[in-house]
Parts: structure tokens; sequence; C-alpha cells
């Protein structure tokens, strides 16, 4: 399934959701036809944009949407929800571009929540962006302008956990992913670098590793 967006959204105070839902033994593959582009509105207020994900038992899911940028002076504050069966896979990859070309970002705040079989399994959130603090530091993106991730939850986990790895390309100032295994069946992906060429390179290498 592919979703069309369009270029007036979300602007400052617009407020978007889309929910998915993979049935019992359905596998559902979810991409869009765009980057998604945060902008300013004709408001100061921030916009939102929900995603609620829910997967049965022997079902599959795979979220890849396209990337979301941050654009200068914009503020957009968006969630990623997930609730999964016990028996339930999930493959998750996001990408996230702070400012366009030669611009600064704008305020982009993102949450997301995985609950397996009912418990919480990883809840994070980052800021970026002005008042965001110590978000260009070195604790968080070290100058960096594109991060992503990668979330895997699969059953198979459960008796061979992956190992923790740190990943780098040919040079280190190109980025970095780490690969953590997470309390349960699952793996989580975090990478940073200059630019979405090479993110991209850091998830599809770590993603083979998985």
């Amino acid at each position: 399934m592919c979703i069309i967006g369009a270029m007036n959204a979300p602007h400052g105070g617009d407020r978007l959701r889309i929910e998915a839902t993979a049935e019992q033994g359905a596998h559902l593959h979810i991409t869009t036809a765009a980057a998604t582009i945060a902008l300013r509105g004709s408001t100061t207020e921030h916009a939102t944009y929900d995603v609620h994900l829910n997967v049965a038992e022997q079902a599959s899911l795979h979220w890849q949407p396209k990337p979301l940028i941050s654009a200068a002076r914009s503020n957009l504050r968006q969630t990623c929800t997930i609730d999964l069966a016990p028996t339930a896979r999930l493959f998750l990859r996001e990408e996230q571009v702070l400012g366009r070309t030669g611009e600064p970002p704008g305020r982009l705040t993102t949450r997301l929540t995985l609950r397996h079989d009912g418990h919480p399994l990883l809840d994070q959130q980052t800021q970026y962006g002005p008042d965001a603090p110590g978000w260009d530091g070195p604790a968080v993106l070290d100058g960096h302008r594109a991060t992503g991730q990668i979330l895997i939850v699969d059953p198979a986990y459960r008796n061979r956990p992956p190992d923790t790895r740190l990943l780098e390309l040919d040079d280190p100032a190109h980025g970095h992913a780490v690969l953590t295994p997470l309390a349960g069946p699952a793996l989580l992906v975090t990478a940073l670098a200059p630019d979405t060429l090479h993110l991209r390179r850091l998830l599809d290498a770590a993603h083979a590793l998985a």
C-alpha cells in the first residue's frame, strides 16, 4: 500500500492521523509516494502527525515511509504507536532530515511507542531544532543532519537474540549506526549521518546484518 500526500501539509496547526491494521495472518507493506516536508504555516502552533499501527497474530507489517524533512521555521510533533500480538512481526524503517539544503532545521519532536502482547517494549522520544536542549551536541546528533532507525520485531529473536554492534562506513565522518537488542524479541538500529545518502547506506548495511 502506498500513501499519497500533497505538498500542502503538514503546516503549522495541521492535524494528520494514519491508522493501519494487519489482520490475523496478513502481510501488509506500507510506504509513501514521496518525502513528507514539515513546513511553516500561517500560525505558530505546532502541527501533529500521528501514526497508529496494529498487527494481529501471525501477521506481519512493514512500515517504510519516505524521509521526513523538517524545513526551517516549521514545528512538527510526530508520534508512532504500534501494538503487536505475541506472534506478530514488524519491520519499521524511518528517516528524518533536519533542514533542506543550506537552511537550518525547524522544531521536530518524535515519539515511538511499541507494545508487544499488551506490554511496553519501547518508548522513546527525541527533540531536534530550536529550543531543544543539546540536540546538536556530542550526546545527540554531533553536527549530523540526517538520522534514522530500523525496528525489527520477530518471535525468532527469543531463541537467538542479536548481538550489539557498532557500524561505520569507510570514513567515520560519514556517520555511525548501532544495533541494539531490546528486552524482548526485537532489535533497534539507530543511525546518524551528514546527509541522506550516507544515512541510507548505513541503514542498508545494518539491515543486512540484522
